[in-house]
């Protein structure tokens, strides 16, 4: 850590205290579990509630991680990976299929929020909690408010399997475990408990006058009669879950903190379910508006100041937003649990009458969890993807935008960037590139990307975390040698030519092949920005030797136009690969 202190200060010290923070957290949430402090804990047993909070950070980590994965990676031609990540082959093969990324994508986000609640309950303080003694600043600050759960969530559950598995698509979910994750995604869709979300995307397509396009052939008259069955059932749930919530509210029967008003309380529901809608559709319409000309993001006064800030220098606003934005939805997720899980002491009449089973199912707060996902959340996203000027054009969006933003630049959650490079380099992640090259390198393998859909109008694709690789990756924490790189893709082709000598058919030498040309391409990039960025250093440090440099931090630098020298270093690494397979 001496070292990334010495090569960037700030960002170096971001990190200690960051991580300082949720080692804290850590502390203070498994002192509560094991002082029976929180729901879980007291109501059954501080162990099922240790595990329950350790099972639903890990899974939530899947989640979140392999959103990023399956958004990033359906313009990548499959075979390129077939070999060398079978169960990630086998997840995109089914889960780019037809619609199956939206239907994941949906069932993605009631688990998001179901398993925030899951963490919820396990963690969270009952009120009048105290531990370890704290004095009452850091009670209110950590227990009270939530922070140490927020932190929690954030680094552990989310931010870091989001930063390794938007740059590591293929490796990060190349397990069982994302497999099963997926299959999980699309069963919660299949059983129609969110499939209201499809009467609001009609009704928005509807009202933005266009069509919504799919990859799919109309349904069947029996499909179409099981659909609408389902968005009448969704509906009817839906409607139940916040007639119960707001009788539960106004009976005094939630977890909400003792003291608020019951009208106050229902307020803050609504203004809170407002402000993850705003945050949700936010992040939709800033990456449409990504696409469009200068002149038609600044439709209005408000847009044009949004886009001013977004995008200014070289947008490293955007990522920035959304790490910001991580930590307010995330706030006010924790906050809506409150809100919304029930909570009827021994004696206490059960809500609307409800059996004490319909009871202890309403505790667990999922019926909020349904509430968030589909009116704060799917519903907003649809409404960005038909309108993302609009979302632009208020002084609410440029407010949000700006605390994102401010949050971000504290560097509270700058550790998440640790635990990312510990885990990349225990489970040996590496950049996608490494495996199948750059977009312009599988082009020239006759293996190009595969153009993006026109029109985003009621799909949900846009909501990964980031779309296009747009998180930072801190030099410190990311850098790589060029001579590391290198010596990691001449052991792939190592490996891939003695996999070539055991081939057993004409298909699976073909396979190898295009890999090998993937590496060898890679390893050719590798050589030209070495060599470009050790001429740029030259002009500030001519003292340097090319030798110094290979042993300075990597940086990327990539090159866009075709570099003439290029068949030469092909030759020239094709040479070095006969050699290092020798």
């Amino acid at each position: 850590m001496a070292g990334a202190v010495g090569a960037n200060g700030w960002s170096g010290f971001k990190a200690i205290y960051s991580i300082a923070l949720l080692i804290f957290s850590i502390i203070v949430v498994m002192a509560l579990i094991f002082d029976e402090q929180t729901s879980l804990s007291q109501d059954v047993h501080p162990a099922l509630a240790f595990f329950m909070l350790w099972l639903a950070l890990l899974w939530l980590s899947l989640v979140e991680g392999g959103q990023a994965s399956m958004v990033g990676l359906p313009p990548i031609d499959r075979e390129l990976y077939k070999e060398s990540h079978p169960i990630t082959w086998r997840i995109c093969e089914h889960g780019h299929k037809g619609d199956n990324l939206d239907r994941y994508l949906m069932g993605r986000q009631f688990m998001v929020l179901a398993l925030v609640f899951v963490i919820n309950l396990s963690g969270a303080p009952v009120k009048d909690a105290s531990v370890l003694g704290l004095p009452d600043v850091l009670a209110n600050v950590f227990l009270k408010s939530g922070l140490a759960m927020i932190l929690m969530t954030c680094m552990i559950g989310q931010l870091n399997t989001q930063v390794n598995a938007s740059h590591c698509m293929l490796d990060f979910i190349n397990d069982w475990g994302s497999w099963f994750t997926v299959k999980v995604a699309m069963a919660i869709e299949a059983s129609g408990l969110l499939h209201a979300s499809y009467l609001i995307q009609m009704i928005v397509a509807a009202l933005a006058g266009k069509p919504i396009e799919s990859n799919e052939e109309p349904r069947s008259g029996f499909m179409n009669l099981l659909f609408w069955v389902r968005v009448l059932y969704s509906c009817a749930i839906l409607i139940f879950a916040f007639f119960a919530t707001i009788a539960a509210l106004f009976d005094g029967k939630t977890t909400m903190w003792e003291g608020v008003p019951e009208v106050v309380a229902l307020i803050l529901f609504f203004v809170l379910m407002g402000v993850v809608g705003m945050l949700e559709g936010m992040q939709i319409a800033f990456f449409a508006v990504s696409k469009l000309a200068d002149e038609e993001r600044k439709s209005s006064k408000w847009a044009s100041m949004t886009c001013d800030i977004l995008f200014q220098g070289e947008g490293h606003n955007l990522p920035g937003f959304m790490v910001g934005r991580q930590l307010c939805v995330v706030s006010c997720f924790f906050v809506i649990a409150r809100v919304t899980s029930m909570d009827v002491e021994e004696g206490e009449s059960n809500v609307l009458g409800v059996s004490d089973g319909a009871q202890e199912f309403f505790n667990t707060g999922l019926l909020g969890a349904l509430i968030t996902t589909i009116v704060a959340s799917i519903a907003w996203q649809l409404v960005a993807s038909a309108f993302p000027l609009a979302f632009l054009s208020t002084p609410i969006t440029y407010i949000l935008l700006r605390l994102c933003l401010l949050l971000e630049a504290t560097g509270i959650c700058m550790g998440a960037w640790v635990l990312a490079a510990v885990h990349a380099k225990i489970a040996g992640f590496q950049r996608d590139e490494v495996y199948v090259g750059t977009a312009e390198e599988r082009a020239a393998m006759h293996h190009g990307d595969k153009a993006p859909a026109k029109n985003d109008l009621g799909h949900l694709d846009g909501s990964a975390f980031p779309a296009n690789h747009n998180l930072p990756l801190e030099k410190w924490i990311a850098g790589s040698t060029y001579t590391q790189r290198r010596a990691r893709i001449l052991e792939n082709i190592k490996d891939l030519r003695a996999q070539m000598k055991e081939a057993t058919s004409d298909e699976e030498m073909e396979q190898y092949e295009v890999q090998l040309q993937a590496e060898v391409a890679t390893l050719a990039r590798i050589n030209r920005e070495e060599g470009k960025s050790f001429r740029e250093t030259t002009k500030h440090r001519p003292d340097m030797e090319l030798g110094d440099f290979g042993h300075e931090d990597a940086e990327e630098h990539h090159d866009d136009e075709h570099d003439p020298e290029d068949d030469n270093m092909i030759e020239e690494v094709q040479r070095q690969d006969k050699e290092a397979s020798n």
